[in-house]
């Protein structure tokens, strides 16, 4: 496997492994490519412990670290997972919110390891790339979900 030239980086407590495989299962062109061990002991873990994952989402490169509890994820960060259907948009839902997560609003939610994920059907950037009335109608039916409705946004294009 070539290494990418551009990686994301994920923090993760201890669950690398355990995250990554989910993501693996969850999402289409995902997949556990390594996981290394550290070679000694280090400030959160033990030599031997699994102190990197390589993996991909939806065909991005990403490194999972397990560097323990001094960072905490926040919103500032989220992986933003485009769905073309209402079934696509809510398996995705589904699995992170009914794996330990939890919904926000908008089409947001986070994992159970803190991440947050953009649930986002094609039909809401579709509307918002259109600029206008249309735009609008469906910003504002969006900002009354948590989990995105494909079929309120399409009413909200139509007006």
């Amino acid at each position: 496997m070539t290494v990418a030239k551009n990686t994301i980086c994920v923090w993760y407590d201890k669950d690398a492994e355990e995250a990554a495989r989910f993501y693996a299962k969850t999402f289409p062109d995902s997949a556990v490519h390594a996981v290394h061990r550290a070679p000694s002991d280090y400030p959160s873990g033990k030599a031997g412990d699994v102190l990197t994952v390589d993996f991909t989402v939806a065909g991005i490169p990403c490194i999972g670290l397990n560097g323990g509890t001094a960072f905490q994820h926040s919103e500032a960060f989220s992986f933003q997972i485009a769905t073309d259907s209402q079934e696509e948009t809510d398996r995705y839902w589904n699995a992170i919110v009914g794996n330990g997560g939890q919904e926000s609003m908008c089409g947001w939610c986070k994992d159970k390891w803190g991440i947050s994920w953009q649930i986002t059907p094609r039909v809401l950037t579709d509307a918002m790339a259109a600029g206008g009335d249309e735009a609008r109608r469906a910003f504002e039916a969006m900002m009354e979900m948590k989990k995105i409705d494909v079929a309120k946004i399409e009413a909200a294009r139509r007006g």
